[in-house]
This record gives structure tokens, sequence and C-alpha cells, in this order.
């Protein structure tokens, strides 16, 4: 283990790596310690209902004697303290995602994947503050995550002072709402620490109330297997029948316990110019997206993260939400016949996956 000068001042070390990350674009530095205790017997009681659904590699990172996501050292020997920094994402001039959501013939992206992929952007800032970092502190060792490996990052973020966790399961700042990343880095330094902040969910209900799935089961509690956003991204076979009408025109993601967040009147417009909408996709129809080649596809998603699900399922989530149009009493009788026209004329040279959520838009 390299050695660390013991004649550092570490709390003013840490006022400086908070000043640095401002100054690299970060709303927010928060500094906490590795203890995850508690976080860990939450996790594991989460595992072992199942309600992680097909995300196989958030049960294969726990084991009997605890999970390495709760044990920080044994994902980077060493570390000592959990750098934890915040992002806006919520794009300037973006079309009102309720709109969105009520014009059927429009389809939904969750507001994070508007622009680049948030992964590469705050994965480059986190570099850039780990270097200045090192320039600093003689035997300085580090790693950073972008929501890429087992970190826990709501519950660090909630320790360092960001926010809480909200009853939706996701993080709550009071001056920024939700609409945000967060990004780590495991440090090899004994920083000052920041202390958390208390919660103030009181006794509002409004995510779970409006979830389309009903997936958040109780507070702080999500199913992930009933979450429209795992069932469109995470997900990669055919979608329970049984959710289908719920997703509605969401094709990638689902924002609807955010948007209806009290404390979303706080989010901040990002100013990140990697996160200015791409293509049109907050404002854009159904079938401008049926009419994407895979060719065109993957050229319009290139670095950005819808690219990950692959081609198949963004067309097995476009059929569903081209099925729930066609059956909308909202949209006009010419426009769900060239829905259906459209489905049809592809239908024979669809993957059997797609072609299964074809037929269930045209027949159920």
């Amino acid at each position: 283990m390299v050695s660390i000068s013991k004649d550092i001042d570490f709390t003013a070390l840490a006022a400086d790596i908070k000043t640095w990350g401002l100054a690299l674009g970060f709303q927010e530095v928060g500094i906490t310690d590795t203890d995850l205790t508690h976080e860990a017997a939450m996790l594991n009681d989460w595992l072992s209902r199942g309600f992680h659904g097909d995300m196989d590699y958030m049960a294969r990172h726990d084991g009997s004697s605890g999970s390495n996501r709760a044990v920080p050292s044994t994902i980077v020997p060493g570390t000592l303290r959990i750098i934890t920094t915040r992002l806006n994402y919520e794009a300037p001039a973006a079309r009102d995602s309720w709109n969105t959501i009520e014009d059927g013939e429009s389809g939904f992206v969750s507001r994070y994947a508007l622009g680049r992929d948030y992964h590469k952007v705050m994965r480059a800032k986190l570099q850039a503050l780990a270097t200045k970092i090192a320039a600093a502190v003689d035997g300085f060792e580090y790693r950073v995550f972008a929501d890429s490996a087992p970190v826990m990052e709501v519950a660090l973020a909630t320790k360092a002072g960001i926010g809480w966790r909200g009853k939706h399961t996701l993080l709550l700042n009071r001056d920024a709402g939700s609409m945000f990343f967060l990004g780590e880095m495991y440090v090899n330094l004994p920083l000052a620490i920041d202390t958390p902040t208390t919660e103030h969910c009181g006794t509002c209900r409004k995510c779970l109330d409006i979830c389309p799935t009903q997936a958040i089961v109780a507070p702080y509690l999500l199913d992930a297997r009933r979450c429209i956003s795992y069932l469109t991204i995470e997900h990669k076979g055919s979608i329970p029948v049984e959710f289908r009408r719920a997703i509605g025109n969401r094709i990638y993601g689902c924002d609807d316990c955010q948007l209806v967040c009290p404390w979303n009147k706080y989010a901040v417009r990002t100013v990140e110019p990697d996160f200015a909408i791409r293509h049109n996709l907050d404002n854009i129809s159904l079938l401008t997206l049926w009419a994407w080649t895979e060719a065109e596809w993957l050229n319009r998603m290139a670095g950005s993260a819808i690219r990950r699900i692959g081609y198949e399922r963004w067309r097995r989530n476009l059929a569903i939400a081209m099925g729930n149009a066609i059956r909308s009493e909202q949209i006009e009788a010419s426009a769900r016949g060239a829905i259906s026209a459209a489905l049809l004329a592809t239908q024979t040279a669809e993957s059997p996956l797609v072609r299964e959520h074809i037929d269930w838009a045209l027949n159920a």
C-alpha cells in the first residue's frame, strides 16, 4: 500500500477537492467513509425478494459473508473514503414531459437519455478531478465509477450529505430534486467527511400512487420486475403482457415518479453541452422512429446511453407503444391506421421477439 504523508491537512484538502469539482462542472461534491453495514442489510433483503429481476449482476457481487457493494475495499483495496459527485441532466428547451406522455403518437424517452451517454461525460469529469488531486498529493490512488460497477451510489451520496433517499428509491436534493447523475471516486485518502442531511418526504406518497405498474410496492421499496425503466431497458426478453398497456408510449425508461415529485420543482436545467437533446428525442413520432433502419438507428444512437439496449429491444418497445396508440381514443382514426399499416409492413421481417410484440399490438 502506498504511504500518504501525515503532514497533509485533510480537512483543507477536502475543501479544495470540492472547489475543483465545482470548477469542472459538478453541481455538488460530498465525501463519506466506507461503512455501509446498514445498507448491506437492506440490499440483501431486496435481493432475497427477487426484486432485481434479470439483473443477475446485482446478486453476483453478493456473497454469504457480505456484499462487495457494501464493502468498498473489496472493490478497490486501500479505499478509505468515497468522493461522490452530482451532475444535473435536465436539458433546457425540452418538450414538457407530460405533454409527450399524453401524446400517444409520440415516443417518450426518459429525460436522462436525451443527450450524450452520461457514463462518458461523468467518467471524463471524475478523471479530470482525479488528475487535480494527483497533482497535489503524492501516493494518491483512486478508481472512478459512473454507474459502471457494484457501487451503492444512492447510499453513498446519502451518507455524503448530497441528499436523501426518496420513497421512489432515487436520491432527492432540496435544491435540485432528482434530475441528476451521481458519480463516485474511491480514494486512499483519510479526508474529512460530510454529515448526512435529513429526509424531507414526509407523508407524501405521490410517487407510489402515480407509478403506472405499481412497481413501488412500499415506501423506499421498488420491485424492478414491475418497473417500466427496467422492462424497457434492462429486461432482455418478452415484456409481460400484464404490463404492456400500462407502458403507454414510454419507449425508453419512465420518469413518472420523478415528474410528480414536489421536489423536482427545484430541478435545475443543465448547462452541460453534452446533455443537449439529440435527434429531437424529446418530441418525435412513433412512426418516424419505426421508420429508422438498423443502420440509421445505430448511427443516430452513437454516443447515446440508448444504444446499449440494441435495435431489437428498441423495436420491441416501439411495437408496444404503437399498439397502445392504435387503441387510443385520443388519436385520430387516420393516424391509428397509419401506425397499424407500418407494423404490418415489416412484421414478417422482424425477429421472433419483435414479431410477438407486433402481434400483440395488432390483435390484443
